[in-house]
């Protein structure tokens, strides 16, 4: 069964008819062409998917496009404002923090959510924060640097 829904996405407003039993996940991709967030494992193991629910790490493989209505949804289409890379965004290609890049959106937003409650993380907060992204390229190393360097960019 198809309903309207309505979504405030990167601060703009998305609206169409969606199957009720569709993912967020799904929305995003399919309905809305915001490609960046990757499907992974499909049962929230990988966190390819994440995105920010009301600011909140999520993976949306696991949120139906629903229960997202009224909250705020944050993408890595939306990271970049007016051209400009965000800090993490620049970090990342700094410290050659991807090689394949299926994991970075997922990454980013995971960053950017224990970014958005503690500008000053420990190494310990930012593998703690990033604990349910897997990256089969790089190791973890230049991800966690790269988390590190953008916080002190944000401070």
């Amino acid at each position: 069964m198809k309903q309207l829904m309505k979504f405030d996405i990167n601060g703009e407003i998305y609206e169409d008819e969606i199957d009720t039993r569709r993912t967020l996940l799904e929305a995003l991709r399919e309905n809305f062409g915001l490609m960046g967030t990757k499907k992974g494992c499909n049962e929230g193991e990988c966190g390819a998917c994440t995105v920010l629910l009301d600011g909140k790490p999520v993976a949306s493989c696991l949120v139906l496009a629903g229960e997202a209505q009224g909250k705020t949804i944050e993408t890595v289409e939306g990271l970049s404002q007016d051209g400009e890379l965000h800090p993490l965004q620049q970090a990342f290609i700094e410290h050659g923090s991807f090689q394949c890049g299926f994991c970075t959106p997922g990454m980013l937003m995971a960053a950017k959510g224990l970014l958005n409650e503690n500008r000053e993380p420990s190494e310990q907060d930012v593998r703690r924060a990033i604990a349910g992204n897997l990256c089969r390229c790089t190791g973890y190393n230049k991800i966690v640097e790269a988390i590190l360097d953008a916080s002190k960019r944000l401070t």
